[in-house]
């Protein structure tokens, strides 16, 4: 197995172990393409969502938030084009029926590889289209219910309740709505963990403007370089991203263009971690039509009357957890031995400070350690009290899920009043630092 992939399968290794990520309903036997989070995972992703709203919404005056249902009535994806267009390319295997997706030739491949070792050669079907919508019905009778389905982009979120927005909030355009939230996609082949899944959770800007060509390009370029920083921002060296444009075929059915800021993955090269996306007015105009309700904006300084134009940037909150993971992974040697460590930024870190007492079975030390974890989880939050196992291999453990600071509490802290050691997580190193002065030399630390 080449290094690339074995890094690959250490992240997967290392998420089980530690409790970041589990297969969804394990002891089942799993459901491909569905995952659950642990205690840690939940954490990290909520650092990736949180620094989100920050940036995108918190922070400005022209963004406003909202949190959209999962569930719409089919007339929304008629209206956005999904029904029809929202398709994958699907081929089937005339041996065992099993269907992959006939744009990734990696898993027709790896398909074909399985009936090689049978000595069957494989023929496959003619491609057909598949719909990625996941469909349910609401109601109680099967003859009234009505059809509904499981959003397979929260997009269409934000669109649908623009009129909302436009008469409670009275914003001036531009302006963008901003959501976090849950979409649905029935993938024909979910691969790569989870970077394509069925089950996923997206951050999302629609910031709608004048419909005017040069206001168009600015805002897209601004955009293109907010979402670029806003990922650099997670703790990405400059080099692991790149800006790719979509070429006129691969574009979107609502794209007057597109732009992906991609990841180099150790898994598949560079893939797609952000869309930034020219949608025009291609979604007010439509649900326009099929809902009867004017989606247009009236400038008051103008006196004009139009449907804006909108500037969307998406990415994936479990992609972006996922490339956080590959970026920080790191393997080196401290101290003649070897260890694996996650090089997480402070404002990522599931853990922010783990605090131990030296010996467990000492009392005076765990009451010590104990009274410097209260007044640091007051301020800091995530801390976490650690007294499992020897010093070592606590480092070890901290070291892995990518706990900045360790503070250790020992005799020299009770009996000469020497302070706690704080060990830095990438070089290893220990400071003594008073009490007194620790929750600021943390904060330091952490800005």
């Amino acid at each position: 197995m080449d290094e690339k992939n074995n890094k690959m399968e250490k992240i997967v290794s290392l998420c089980k172990r530690r409790g970041f990520v589990f297969q969804g309903s394990e002891i089942y036997g799993g459901l491909a393409g569905i995952f659950d989070y642990g205690p840690l995972g939940v954490e990290l992703r909520n650092n990736i969502k949180q620094y989100f709203w920050q940036k995108f919404i918190i922070e400005r005056e022209d963004v406003y938030g909202i949190g959209a249902a999962i569930l719409m009535p089919e007339k929304v994806w008629e209206a956005s084009g999904h029904t029809e267009l929202f398709t994958d390319p699907l081929v089937e295997c005339k041996i065992c029926h099993e269907r992959v997706r006939a744009d990734q030739p990696e898993a027709i491949v790896e398909h074909e590889k399985i009936h090689k070792n049978e000595k069957k050669k494989v023929e496959w079907t003619e491609a057909t289209t598949f719909n990625l919508l996941v469909g349910s019905k609401l109601g109680a009778s099967e003859k009234t219910a009505t059809q509904v389905y499981l959003r397979g982009e929260i997009t269409q979120g934000a669109h649908v309740n623009f009129k909302n927005i436009l008469d409670s909030m009275r914003p001036k355009i531009p302006f963008g709505i901003g959501q976090i939230g849950k979409a649905f996609r029935n993938e024909i082949t979910p691969r790569d963990f989870l970077f394509r899944q069925r089950e996923f959770e997206q951050m999302e800007l629609q910031y709608y403007i004048k419909p005017n060509e040069v206001e168009g390009k600015k805002q897209y370029e601004y955009w293109k370089q907010f979402a670029f920083d806003w990922y650099l921002g997670l703790g990405f060296k400059k080099e692991n991203l790149r800006f790719r444009q979509h070429t006129l075929d691969e574009r979107a059915h609502y794209a007057k263009d597109a732009w992906d800021i991609e990841y180099n993955t150790p898994f598949g090269g560079w893939k797609e971690a952000w869309g930034i996306h020219h949608r025009a007015d291609w979604d007010l105009k439509r649900h326009s039509e099929y809902s009867k309700i004017d989606m247009s904006y009236y400038d008051e300084g103008t006196k004009e009357k139009f449907i804006p134009w909108d500037i969307e940037c998406s990415g994936g909150v479990d992609r972006a957890f996922l490339f956080v993971l590959l970026e920080a992974y790191r393997e080196d040697e401290l101290g003649k031995e070897k260890r694996v460590y996650l090089k997480l930024s402070p404002k990522m870190a599931p853990v922010k400070i783990a605090v131990f007492p030296l010996l467990k079975n000492k009392l005076a030390l765990v009451e010590k350690a104990r009274e410097v974890y209260k007044n640091l989880k007051k301020e800091f939050g995530a801390v976490e009290f650690d007294d499992n196992g020897n010093i070592g291999k606590r480092y070890r453990r901290q070291d892995e899920i990518g706990t900045p600071f360790c503070i250790t509490i020992d005799f020299d802290t009770l009996e000469k009043k020497e302070g706690v050691t704080v060990r830095n997580r990438d070089t290893g190193k220990q400071e003594r630092i008073s009490e007194k002065d620790l929750i600021s030399y943390l904060k330091e630390k952490f800005t």
